[in-house]
């Protein structure tokens, strides 16, 4: 399904409060206004899922998607238009930064649930101008029918917890994110996780092998600084790809620098090397 471009949002924008039911989970999801600020949220469940700003598309509330949307303006020339794939819709928060702050930008969100995009965008409208295909359908089988088209970036932000779609993580299916990508490209992959971080010590070693595997370096963490010391509850951002390729050690620190000051602060940024020695550190 390919969406046509959408009407600037109204100035006072007013969504229905109307509840769909998903037919995948069989969850209610609604868009409420959030409680602290002009924005709206995604509600699934009873639980807040994204967070929209319509005024201020730029401006991204979750602190792990502000450290995927600063990984992308370190890796691309700003205002340049890039392809990017989002696999897990919500409520389209990332896409609608992309598009405000790379107008022209070709998108594609793949979504489980057929309900969802829907909603989303009828309360929500996306920014003037936005190209954004939805397709439905699981993330991996919907990826297989994309190939061989390759996107600059690739963001995997679907809940892959312990216990849940295993199928979606792990070095093989890294290597598959991996190879979706453009020869500039990067690859975001939100993980979240219980006290201890075990699952996130897992996907940071299987993405690490998945780089190596295709002569790239491992995998960078960028996460809450308190988060990663306590290795409590929360959602950690794994990165690789070519875009995270620095000729030399100078220019890998200078990387590091700039993402650090990119925040959201307190901001704790782990090179290749820092993450596989945290991950075998929580492995142990």
């Amino acid at each position: 399904m390919v969406c046509p471009p959408s009407p600037p949002p109204p100035a006072a924008p007013s969504p229905s409060g109307r509840t769909v039911q998903l037919s995948v989970s069989g969850q209610q999801a609604r868009i409420v206004p959030d409680e602290h600020d002009d924005g709206w949220v995604l509600e699934i469940g009873g639980m807040i899922q994204s967070h929209v700003d319509l005024a201020e598309p730029t401006r991204i509330r979750y602190e792990y998607l502000a450290r995927m949307a600063a990984l992308l303006d370190h890796s691309f020339p700003l205002g340049e238009p890039i392809s990017v794939l989002h696999l897990g819709a919500g409520a389209l928060t990332l896409p609608r930064y992309v598009q405000a702050t790379r107008p022209g930008s070709d998108q594609v969100t793949v979504e489980l649930e057929r309900e969802l995009p829907s909603l989303v965008i009828t309360e929500l409208p996306l920014p003037e101008g936005t190209e954004l295909e939805v397709v439905i359908g699981d993330a991996r089988v919907e990826l297989a029918a994309l190939s061989p088209r390759l996107f600059d970036a690739v963001v995997l932000d679907i809940y892959t917890g312990e216990g849940e779609v295993e199928h979606l993580t792990g070095t093989d299916f890294y290597a598959v994110l991996l190879g979706a990508l453009t020869e500039r490209g990067l690859l975001l992959v939100n993980v979240g996780d219980d006290n201890g971080h075990r699952f996130y010590a897992r996907q940071a070693a299987g993405l690490d092998q998945a780089a190596a595997g295709a002569g790239l370096s491992g995998a960078w963490t960028l996460a809450d600084a308190n988060l990663i010391e306590r290795r409590e509850a929360g959602n950690l951002v794994l990165a690789a790809g070519p875009a995270l390729a620095p000729a030399h050690t100078e220019q890998l620190n200078d990387l590091r620098a700039d993402l650090l000051g990119a925040g959201p602060h307190p901001a704790a940024v782990l090179t290749p090397d820092q993450t596989a020695r945290l991950a075998s550190r929580i492995s142990g």
